[in-house]
């Protein structure tokens, strides 16, 4: 698995290189749909065998990296399931705005739980915080638990929320016991991630969003030390049906973090636009520079990759 960090680097730069290009543009189709073949190409010339668990949807809505395809080798040694969102806030980058990056993970078979492509309440903290919070109990309480961990006043706690309107119950709900609310457009795996850096501020992370983000989020907690939970919430019986097919049969399960990724994983992203983790794409009419971050659960091991890309000496999906 090591071998394979750098070449998912590789991938995710090369993805949202292209990406980069639709910033401002107003089209999030488009941004989205070449990150797909970009990182799909990406996949497929590597030695691995490999099955994407979480992806851009189920066959028959998605043209490619759809749950269930192969990329890769099929003869390949190196048989793994992955987890991608080829483009983590898309309309941030049809909008020009700040938190879109391009995201995979990477595990052994069945270490990546194929969740359905539907709604996922989470909460995440970071490692001095582990074991305090309760997905189940009022915000309140979780805020409380999570200040005395960290030695804090409720009213220096900060919490992450994406800005949505059914979360507007929610945001009052913090803001009533005094702690601080951050609000972000897009980009819940960022958001669950920034709980484990100190310098981001952010101390917990609350609210609804997508369960494969879910997924992707365990990954990277897995590896730097984190933790959360999930349950899947469904607002129809077509989504219930989509959990069906995936041998879901308990709507009411509580998933661990290591029940959504365990074994030995690798994560790896790549800012498309600037956010709180990474830096964006800066293009020039020869290259373009990327910062991105690779982390292994088995080691620990987080590294930030700044890196220039001459495109007078190489095509964009080469090393």
């Amino acid at each position: 698995m090591r071998i394979l960090a750098l070449e998912l680097a590789r991938i995710t730069e090369a993805t949202a290189i292209a990406a980069a290009e639709w910033i401002g543009r107003r089209d999030g189709k488009k941004a989205d749909g070449i990150a797909v073949e970009v990182m799909r190409t990406g996949f497929n010339n590597l030695d691995i065998d490999g099955t994407v668990v979480i992806g851009e949807g189920e066959r028959d809505k998605a043209p490619m990296l759809f749950i269930g395809e192969r990329l890769g080798n099929p003869d390949s040694e190196h048989k793994v399931d992955i987890a991608v969102d080829p483009l983590e806030g898309t309309n941030s980058v049809a909008y020009g705005r700040n938190e879109a990056m391009v995201v995979m993970a990477l595990g052994g078979k069945g270490d990546l739980l194929q969740a359905p492509d539907v709604y996922m309440k989470k909460i995440a903290v970071g490692p001095r915080a582990l074991g305090v919070v309760d997905i189940n109990a009022s915000v309140a309480d979780n805020i409380e638990a999570v200040a005395r961990a960290l030695n804090k006043d409720r009213s220096a706690i900060s919490v992450m929320v994406l800005d949505r309107e059914r979360h507007l119950d929610l945001i009052q709900a913090i803001s009533a016991t005094g702690a601080k609310v951050h609000t972000i457009p897009d980009g819940d795996v960022s958001a669950c991630m920034a709980t484990c850096m100190e310098e981001s501020g952010i101390d917990m992370y609350l609210g609804v969003g997508g369960a494969p983000e879910g997924v992707l989020a365990a990954s990277a907690l897995r590896c730097i030390g984190g933790q959360m939970w999930g349950r899947l919430t469904f607002r129809n019986d077509d989504e219930r049906g989509r959990a069906t097919r995936l041998g879901i049969s308990d709507f009411n399960k509580i998933y661990t973090m290591n029940e959504l990724a365990h074994g030995e994983v690798m994560f790896a992203a790549t800012g498309v636009t600037d956010g709180s983790m990474l830096r964006g794409v800066r293009r020039w009419s020869s290259g373009a520079s990327t910062q991105s971050i690779i982390m292994r659960s088995k080691t620990g091991t987080v590294r930030t990759i700044s890196a220039e890309h001459n495109f007078s000496k190489k095509s964009l999906v080469e090393d």
